[in-house]
């Protein structure tokens, strides 16, 4: 389970704002670091989304027990494989509000034919975060059970083994 992410975005107030908005919770100042915050989704499992400002990263301490230092990244990119899916409460027509309000990018995708949708959303046009609100989580959750899973991946490698 994962409990909290952390992406680098442009206006990390006005981010934080909006993705607490989708998560129906609360922004607040991350504790430590200037111009950081924290979108909370107010949940049973702590989720929460870290925003830092984008131009800096996180670099291990000088020390093995030192903590985790957030620090200016000269070499930070507008795009990224990162990418997380989360399920919201909102629904797709709220989600698709929130987008055209911001004037970010959104698409409704689906991921294979018998895979699962999910609503793919462009933070600042720039990082993707995909969304499973009410009406399609069901359909993600199914194809995420254990067997059905196992049952996808044997079949992947099966059609990998064939191609070779």
């Amino acid at each position: 389970m994962i409990h909290h992410i952390s992406i680098a975005v442009h206006q990390p107030l006005h981010v934080s704002q909006v993705l607490a908005e989708i998560l129906q919770g609360q922004s607040v100042p991350f504790p430590g670091h200037s111009r950081s915050y924290v979108a909370l989704a107010l949940d049973s499992t702590g989720t929460m989304i870290e925003l830092h400002p984008f131009g800096t990263a996180f670099f291990p301490g000088e020390k093995a027990e030192a903590a985790v230092q957030l620090q200016p990244y000269a070499a930070a990119a507008a795009y990224s494989a990162n990418h997380t899916a989360i399920s919201v409460p909102v629904n797709m027509t709220q989600l698709q509000a929130i987008a055209d309000r911001e004037g970010w990018r959104i698409a409704y995708c689906q991921r294979g034919e018998t895979y699962f949708d999910v609503i793919e959303f462009w933070i600042e046009n720039q990082l993707l975060i995909e969304f499973l609100p009410p009406e399609i989580v069901d359909k993600y959750l199914a194809f995420m059970e254990p067997q059905a899973l196992m049952q996808t991946a044997q079949s992947l490698l099966a059609e990998s083994a064939t191609a070779s």
